[in-house]
């Protein structure tokens, strides 16, 4: 059959015309000459020709897709036969042209290859179809004047032919009929092989196969849905480790893994322009973001660090550390028990270590530290907008709109909605499901979402009663002789419990993490969203959602419940009537909160890198291994693709995901922590290796498809960076001592001369043991006392309002509630501030809009002329041609005018 005699059909023209039509003859004999009668089919020829190869037979029409499907003995098998046979035909319709691979020659002797090849007139149809921007001029703009600092950043650049792959033109959408006015120079190079394959599938994605229970079934995914195809994919251009012998082929797999995926290239830039051109705009643009992200870290990491050393530095000068190491006071200080019975009186220099290391955090930069980061994520979210525009313009994605292929109703949705009615706009009978049933199906899905938040709460419950309980273990085993003096120095019974703590919680979160992923995905397609856009926004926030009350609410326990609701000796507060409420440190929570941010956010983090490296990895070390034994000629390169692991379409959803939980733990708990972004910096440099290196190593090649913005992440982030000016606040306010200590220097003070010196003893009140209940005193006390120490602010014993708070409380009280409103006031001030004042697209970038769109207005409109012109010189027209030309003329001089 003639395969491209109704090339000048669409698809959807197409398709009506396909109900009816019979199949003509087995599978095989119409896709391809009959294997047994090609010479490449013996076993010496085999030998001769190298299968590594992303072409035809010929050796000329190149592969863009490849469909592999296995026998089915069961009863499925003759339908899915059936299926195959239809779909392949309509494929030969649209004007595909397929090469079928025998399942003898295929390495495990089971799978058929599909090889699908789109020639030129079907890809200029659908180019016009999907509105693809092409090349027309050059660009004539000057580029911007060189930075006489560019000197400095030569070290980090890549070499000029790997960044930008292509030069820079200007484009207008593709139309057949001005095939002459666009730069071809030559058919088989002109279209790239992202945009090929991405043609290739929306014509898959469209294709119908048949009727089945009186339904019209289409598609590709329906397809690998059912089982009647196995893989479907486009192809890596060569191997990654070496360059293909091939004239024709550009070795962009090489190029990225050479220059882009090797973690020895961690200092240099990303060619962002050749990972768009070969794997499509909206992979580049998650890379172009964590790149940004990653730069703007630097700045945030080199302050927190700085913030650090300012600790370090002042560690030996903080009064309320030495105070606690003295001897003479720390050590006269005799503290209450932490937990009923089983412990005992302390002495408050057993915390010196602690104390000091707490300093590291919980010091004057802390303050500073946390208004720069309220700052430094409107920054961040601002440039990055600028950053986006620019990209925009670069990437032809001005007047982009949601790509058809996301906004088309999923298959799902057709097929559970049994109901229809008539569209307003295309006046067409299309599915719909009812109001009650999508009521009865959200009902249940915030049901079960609750659920599981709740069940999150209960485990950090789980981990707090744990706490609790534990921690009079603890606190025997360190009074215990035969434990070493350095250890029970460092290793207080506080740390020891907060740590163990940290770590059980770290696990939860990561099993829970595992479990909710799949519930979260059941939950949405119970759903039934209509369309692929409304289905990854609706998973994006549950997902969200969970992650962030699973990630955060240990930390939130922490930073703003630990120590705020103990009571006080011989009136405690017990959790269940059971556990009595932990304490916070004398030197405070921040260093517990430290800790637990630490351990959860690293231990992610390294999880998250062997999770995507390691296991990938061992899958296709596993695939490969019968492969491994064979020539290398007979290994084909379609094989080699269908080995790895698939790409799939939420594959860069978990990679957003897993970088917006980081951001949150940068920028709500930073305060506590000022390395944080230091260890996020490190994380995102490996991160970025390690995602480019599975990406061009371990996965086969993803669909093309466009994006020109991070999509909902944008507003997550938004909403983050507003959150994290509250929580910082709350935490300098409650979590840290500053503002107590700055009470006390600037109303409380004793000593002119030394305004800290009797902070501590002003900062514990004191106890009479006597007023003791039986359940609360230590059972096992080495030393009577008449008094002991505990932090809060209440009136001593011999007072006459005997342990309520004192003035201090109040004034102490009253100064966090003033500090958080002005914190909060002056960094949204300065955060909206920033953000009206750096515009959201460059002035440079909105003049080379407008100068583009202007030159590409008047080369079309000059060509349009032209043509009026020669169809006027040649006396094919009447006279009325003459008024269409001078129409055109004058639309060429208002065009210029404007």
């Amino acid at each position: 059959m003639n395969r491209l005699g109704r090339k000048d059909e669409t698809l959807i023209e197409m398709a009506s015309a396909t109900d009816g039509e019979e199949s003509n003859g087995p599978l095989f004999e119409n896709i391809s000459t009959t294997d047994s009668e090609l010479p490449g089919n013996s076993e010496i020829d085999k030998r001769h020709q190298s299968k590594d190869s992303i072409f035809f037979r010929d050796g000329v029409r190149q592969i863009d897709f490849v469909l592999s499907y296995v026998d089915d003995p069961n009863k499925e098998g003759e339908k899915k036969v059936e299926r195959r046979r239809e779909f392949e035909n309509n494929l030969e319709k649209a004007g595909l042209e397929l090469e079928t691979e025998d399942k003898k020659e295929s390495e495990n002797g089971k799978t058929y290859f599909v090889k699908v090849h789109a020639p030129w007139e079907v890809l200029t149809t659908y180019a016009e179809v999907l509105n693809i921007k092409v090349p027309i001029k050059e660009n004539d703009i000057p580029c911007a004047v060189e930075n006489p600092l560019d000197c400095m950043t030569q070290p980090f650049r890549l070499p000029e032919n790997v960044m930008h792959p292509e030069p820079d033109y200007f484009t207008a959408p593709f139309s057949k009929e001005r095939q002459e006015l666009y730069l071809i120079h030559e058919e088989q190079t002109f279209f790239s092989p992202s945009v090929r394959n991405r043609i290739v599938y929306y014509i898959l994605s469209r294709c119908p196969y048949g009727t089945e229970e009186g339904k019209k079934k289409f598609g590709i995914k329906r397809l690998l849905n059912n089982g009647t195809y196995t893989a479907a994919y486009p192809l890596h251009d060569c191997q990654y480790w070496k360059k293909s012998n091939h004239p024709k082929c550009d070795n962009e797999r090489y190029t990225l893994y050479r220059e882009w995926a090797r973690f020895i290239q961690f200092y240099k830039e990303q060619p962002l322009d050749l990972i768009r051109k070969y794997y499509g705009e909206r992979i580049g643009i998650y890379f172009a973001w964590l790149g940004f992200y990653t730069e703007m870290l630097f700045v945030a990491a080199v302050v927190g660090f700085v913030c650090f050393l300012y600790g370090a530095f002042t560690m030996n000068e903080n009064m309320s550390s030495q105070e606690i190491c003295d001897p003479n006071i720390g050590g006269d200080i005799i503290m209450c028990p932490l937990c009923d019975k089983k412990c005992d009186y302390w002495r408050l220099n057993s915390t010196c270590e602690s104390s000091q290391y707490s300093h590291l955090f919980d010091n004057v930069a802390t303050l500073f530290f946390a208004i720069f980061m309220g700052i430094w994520v409107t920054l961040f979210l601002e440039f990055w907008k600028r950053r986006q525009a620019r990209l925009e313009y670069e990437w032809d994605l001005i007047d982009f709109e949601e790509e058809q292929q996301q906004l088309q109703l999923r298959p799902e949705y057709e097929a559970k909605c049994t109901q229809k009615r008539k569209n307003p706009v295309t006046q067409e009978m299309e599915p719909y499901l009812p109001l009650t049933s999508q009521a009865v199906r959200f009902c249940i899905s915030g049901t079960t979402v609750l659920f599981w938040i709740s069940l999150i709460i209960a485990s950090m419950i789980a981990v707090i009663v744990y706490r609790l309980a534990v921690y009079a273990a603890f606190a025997s085993l360190m009074e215990d002789a035969q434990t070493p003096t350095p250890i029970r120095r460092l290793l207080t019974p506080q740390l020891a419990t907060s740590v163990t703590a940290s770590f059980l919680n770290f696990i939860i979160i990561m099993i829970l993490n595992f479990l909710y992923e799949r519930i979260a995905i059941w939950i949405t397609d119970m759903e039934i969203p209509r369309t692929h856009f409304e289905y990854e926004n609706r998973l994006t926030m549950k997902m969200f959602l969970f992650q962030f009350v699973n990630y955060y609410s240990s930390c939130f326990y922490v930073a703003f419940f630990k120590g705020k609701f103990a009571g006080y000796p011989s009136s405690y507060t017990y959790m269940f009537n059971t556990w009595r409420n932990e304490e916070c440190d004398p030197a405070g929570c921040l260093i517990e909160l430290t800790t637990q941010l630490t351990i959860i956010m690293a231990g992610k983090q390294i999880w998250g890198n062997v999770q995507e490296a390691v296991v990938p990895w061992i899958w296709n070390w596993w695939g490969r291994r019968r492969a491994r034994s064979n020539p290398e000629n007979l290994y084909s390169r379609w094989e080699q693709d269908h080995d790895l692991q698939t790409f799939g379409p939420m594959g860069l959803f978990y990679e957003y995901l897993e970088m917006v939980i980081q951001f949150g733990f940068i920028t709500l708990f930073v305060a506590s922590f000022p390395l944080a972004p230091l260890l996020a910096l490190m994380n995102n440099i490996l991160e970025i290796r390690v995602d480019s290196w599975k990406l061009t190593t371990q996965f086969r090649r993803p669909v093309a498809a466009k994006a020109h913005s991070i999509g909902i992440w944008q507003e997550i982030l938004n909403g983050m960076a507003v959150l994290s000016v509250v929580t910082n606040a709350f935490i300098v306010a409650f979590t840290s001592d500053m503002i107590p200590r700055l009470v006390y220097y600037y109303a409380y003070y004793t000593d002119p001369n030394s305004p800290m010196s009797g902070y501590i003893n002003s900062s514990l009140s004191i106890f009479q043991t006597s007023d003791f209940h039986e359940a609360n005193k230590p059972e096992h006390s080495t030393e009577d006392f008449d008094t002991c120490r505990y932090r809060d602010y209440r009136y001593p014993p011999d007072h006459e309002r005997k342990y309520t708070h004192t003035m201090q409380f109040w004034h102490i009280l009253a100064a966090k509630m003033a500090f958080i409103i002005i914190m909060e006031h002056v960094v949204f001030v300065v955060k909206f501030f920033i953000a009206w004042m750096i515009p959201d697209v460059p002035s440079e970038v909105k003049a080379k809009i407008k100068r583009e769109k202007y030159l590409t207005q008047k080369i079309l409109h000059e060509y349009e002329l032209n043509k009026l012109r020669q169809k006027l010189c040649e006396r094919r027209t009447y006279a009325n041609m003459e008024k269409e030309v001078i129409a055109s003329e004058g639309r060429v001089e208002l065009a210029e005018v404007m």
